[in-house]
């Protein structure tokens, strides 16, 4: 049976590719996208959904949730990155919905139709999952888990030096669910930092023909020009597939109970992750944290399920 999931994003490239990825996989029911402000701001990231879904045109429709604006504004974005419009400048034009629910008042329905069985893969600020988890705790312990690409162990940020660009967003909201009772288990820069995907990628993308290798053949040479630019990177990060693939394929990752927090103020370590690794920690774990990863299966992993959605 496929499994329940929602995916919470802000699309980013790398988001566009996990959606593009997970609508046409049938090992997952994709009950819903919804929007969160990150790399782009609230209404981009509405549209950029609505572009990628449309785009994509999948046999099964999920739902869209649109992003609400944050009461504080993030700190950051990723337009330097992944252009000014988020998907690389591709500047699609979307069709006029009406009706649009928040992206939380989707996540709090898809949860509640199926108490315990839904799995919130959260790419983006964790802004929405708070929000749904301080409107009503008990949904804490009706998801069925709730996997989280952001934070760093052991390694440094990627916006301060202690700070991943997910976390900085909105360390608040993070700090509420990583206190949460929700089952969950984070994927860290530390981990996705170590898969790079080379140049070839775009030999290997489904033909331009087809929904996912149109999209896709548009988008991907937007991040890997930028990401040659900015970090001299010979490829680009795609953070956010990645710990698709810790869903996916968890044999893949190795994963350690830790007991974390996030720090939500300080001048140099404002939305940094915390985890008490002290020989005698006084804090109780609650979370599984991915540690290490088979990183040429992951490529290989991503590759075949790409292939596969051009299908």
């Amino acid at each position: 049976m496929a499994r329940k999931v929602i995916l919470d994003v802000d699309p980013g490239i790398d988001d566009a590719v996990a959606i593009a990825l997970a609508l046409f996989d049938p090992r997952l029911e994709v009950l819903a996208v919804t929007a969160v402000a990150g790399n782009v701001n609230a209404e981009q990231a509405t549209r950029n959904v609505q572009a990628i879904i449309e785009q994509l045109d999948p046999p099964r429709l999920p739902r869209i949730g649109a992003a609400v604006r944050p009461e504080r504004d993030p700190l950051v974005d990723s337009r330097h990155v992944f252009g000014a419009d988020g998907l690389g400048n591709a500047d699609f034009a979307v069709a006029e919905l009406h009706h649009v629910h928040p992206s939380d008042k989707v996540i709090t329905d898809e949860i509640r139709n199926a108490p315990e069985a839904v799995t919130i893969v959260a790419l983006g600020p964790l802004t929405n999952i708070a929000t749904v988890l301080r409107r009503d705790p008990t949904l804490a312990e009706q998801v069925g888990q709730l996997v989280i690409m952001g934070g760093a162990v052991g390694g440094p940020g990627n916006i301060t030096p202690a700070a991943e660009f997910n976390i900085y967003c909105d360390p608040a909201a993070a700090r509420a669910v990583f206190r949460s009772k929700t089952t969950k288990t984070l994927i860290p820069l530390d981990v996705t930092s170590q898969v790079v995907m080379t140049f070839d990628l775009l030999d290997q993308l489904p033909d331009e023909s087809t929904p996912v290798g149109g999209l896709l053949h548009r988008i991907l040479p937007y991040s890997f020009r930028s990401h040659r630019q900015l970090f001299g990177l010979e490829g680009t990060y795609l953070h956010d597939p990645v710990a698709l693939m810790a869903l996916l394929e968890p044999g893949l990752f190795d994963t350690e109970r830790l007991a974390g927090d996030v720090e939500v103020q300080g001048d140099l370590t404002m939305g940094a992750t915390v985890f008490d690794r002290r020989q005698v920690p006084e804090w109780r774990p609650n979370i599984d944290v991915a540690t290490s990863v088979d990183s040429a299966g992951v490529v290989a992993a991503l590759v075949r399920s790409l292939k596969q959605a051009g299908q």
